[in-house]
């Protein structure tokens, strides 16, 4: 019987049946199963098989999975009453991430064969279609090693032979530095069957390649240099961990891709620079699939006229501002993540909430505690009053009065006269902060990277098609600039980081003085958030059992050390602005804040060391006795 793949329907036959009846459309022929060798003599049939193979790409963080991927590591709160363990738990499972799906390894192994037995395709083609099939699985690896430590590499399907003998399949692992390897080698082997494009973004490109190999050696370097901090995370035969003498090569691995991007070997990619406001510009990187954008190099692109969408924007646009009305405000930045924005001076300091007697500073729009602020902050984090639809949010918590006491309401629907008057009016904001009522925001602030401002976007039955971009040119420069800091080269790396840092409106350029190991975490930090990176840079530079060691935060931890790369954040912070109540008084009607630590958060996020690489599940390792177990299992 001939082997049969498996095809996603392609848009003309969706289109071309989408008239007939019911009755009708039930009588037609299953067309999805086709005969392998028939697939691999058509490019569009190919095509649509690889199609299949890009979407089930594994990332950390995304879109199409709504918020919840975002909302741990206290770098925001999750406004949803069912989704408060976030917050409330003391730490991780130890099988926390994990992934081992060798089904997907074997389908694209399937497909590298098959593709390269074909014979009617063309050269050109049939380089292309291997080269971006060879990509996925390296991605896919590099997914696994990030979580897992080595793992058996297979690069050939695996056939059983039906005799009972199973030995043949089982693989042990390889040593973490052996997979980090094949990432870097698959990438050099294939970047050049791939197109130099800056327009292919949704399918793997030459830029594509080289900025998965960076990220891939700059890793693999941190491992090798910082996992000797923690030896109890490592296994004797280096299936976990890294030996400390790998790490310039690595390194210098990790410089050499990325520069090739940066002098434009792989087409012209640059910084997004197109809006006059820094902030709306900063945004727009993540909303634009134009040509014009050409920071993005790698991304999961969706189309509402395509019948893929994701509902981002519907779980985190603003209450008040939202197409329905249904579903809003889960994904709160943390205040803890706000303070981490400089200073336009290059300098860290807490938002001035008070002055030096500890007495509230008065504000006329409460956007003004904010100026002076790294362009980025106002770019990833929607503040109060900030602007989205061309609406306003209303962010506050209530009217504090003469004698200090609060006037609020336990519903941002409620009206209460002021003192002094019988005419109730509103008393807290429409988009919170009310204490426990979700989705309206519990920190003072709403999310704003990659909400999508069109008309329909956060409607449940629409959703929106911004892409989730997986690889861009500002990271790039940044994987340059930290490993050429490792390799003590700091005037190319400082070089690097300006470039990002004159984008957010930082225009004192940092000199090599004052480069160090903190200015590149916190760089990182406020580059990347949001965009699955908090938890891989944490482990690879072995910082995340001291970042989120598990001891509850006070406001001084939380105002303190900003900036310093093992500052503790263990516990999302909000700030609440309140309207201040006091006729005749001149500061009556501005705005004062208050930092506050939602009630729902009463856990602290503790990882362990047997969570930097993830359990192996009991069925896998029975399955296979040549599998060793994690360190810690």
């Amino acid at each position: 019987m001939k082997k049969k793949f498996l095809l996603m329907i392609v848009a003309g036959l969706l289109i071309g049946e989408s008239c007939k009846k019911d009755s009708e459309f039930l009588d037609i022929p299953p067309k999805q199963v086709l005969p392998t060798e028939l697939v691999f003599s058509d490019p569009a049939l190919v095509l649509s098989v690889l199609g299949d193979l890009y979407n089930r790409v594994l990332d950390f963080s995304g879109l199409d999975n709504g918020w919840a991927s975002f909302v741990d590591f206290s770098e925001a709160f999750p406004s949803e009453n069912g989704s408060n363990f976030f917050v409330q738990r003391t730490g991780w499972g130890f099988g926390e991430w994990s992934t081992w799906d060798y089904g997907y390894v074997r389908d694209l192994n399937l497909f590298i064969q098959r593709a390269t037995a074909a014979t009617k395709l063309t050269d050109g083609d049939k380089k292309r279609f291997i080269a971006e099939a060879r990509f996925l699985r390296a991605q896919y690896y590099f997914e696994i090693v990030k979580r897992m430590g080595g793992v058996p590499l297979i690069t050939e399907p695996l056939e059983y032979d039906y005799t009972g003998n199973v030995t043949p399949l089982q693989k042990p692992r390889s040593k973490e530095s052996d997979i980090y390897d094949f990432v870097i080698s698959e990438a050099e082997a294939v970047k050049n069957d791939l197109p130099a494009d800056v327009n292919t973004k949704s399918r793997a490109s030459k830029a594509a390649a080289l900025a998965m190999e960076a990220r891939a050696a700059l890793y693999a370097g941190s491992i090798a240099k910082y996992g000797a901090t923690t030896p109890q995370v490592s296994l004797p035969g280096n299936e976990v961990g890294i030996p400390a003498s790998m790490a310039n090569d690595y390194y210098t691995k990790a410089l050499t891709a990325a520069q090739a991007i940066i002098t434009q070997t792989a087409g012209n990619y640059q910084l997004y620079k197109v809006l006059p406001d820094l902030s709306d510009n900063f945004a727009a990187i993540f909303l634009d699939k134009s040509s014009v954008n050409q920071e993005a190099i790698f991304i999961e692109d969706f189309k509402v006229n395509g019948g893929k969408t994701h509902g981002f924007t519907t779980n985190n646009q603003p209450f008040s501002i939202s197409d329905e009305g249904l579903d809003a405000g889960r994904l709160n930045p943390s205040l803890n993540l706000v303070e981490s924005f400089e200073k336009l001076d290059n300098t860290y300091a807490p938002l001035p909430i008070t002055n030096g007697s500890g007495d509230p500073i008065y504000y006329d729009d409460q956007l003004d505690l904010f100026a002076g602020r790294d362009a980025r902050l106002a770019g990833t984090v929607l503040l109060p009053n900030g602007l989205f639809k061309g609406k306003r949010t209303d962010v506050w918590a209530g009217y504090q009065l003469a004698d200090g006491s609060i006037l609020t309401s336990n519903d941002a629907g409620s009206l209460k006269p002021l003192p002094g008057t019988t005419t109730p009016v509103q008393v807290t904001g429409k988009d919170g902060v009310i204490s426990g009522q979700e989705f309206r925001t519990q920190t003072g602030f709403y999310i704003r990277k990659y909400l999508d401002p069109t008309v329909g976007s956060g409607r449940r039955g629409r959703g929106s098609d911004v892409a989730f971009i997986r690889y861009r040119y500002a990271e790039v420069l940044l994987n340059a600039a930290e490993a050429a800091f490792e390799l003590g080269q700091t005037g190319v790396a400082v070089g690097y980081i300006n470039q990002v840092r004159s984008r957010a409106g930082l225009t004192t350029p940092l000199t090599t003085a004052d480069l160090n190991f903190d200015r590149i975490v916190h760089e990182r930090r406020v580059e990347l958030v949001f965009e699955g990176h908090t938890l891989f840079d944490m482990k690879r530079w072995r910082l995340a059992h001291i970042v989120w060691d598990g001891n509850k935060m006070t406001v001084a931890d939380l105002l303190s050390n900003i900036g310093k790369a093992t500052k503790r954040n263990t516990q999302p912070y909000g700030l609440w602005p309140y309207k201040y109540y006091n006729p005749g008084n001149a500061n009556n009607n501005k705005w004062l804040f208050k930092i506050v630590l939602p009630g729902p958060v009463t856990g602290a996020n503790s990882f362990q060391f047997g969570n930097y690489y993830s359990q192996i599940g009991n069925d896998i390792l029975s399955a296979n006795p040549l599998i060793v177990k994690q360190p810690n299992q």
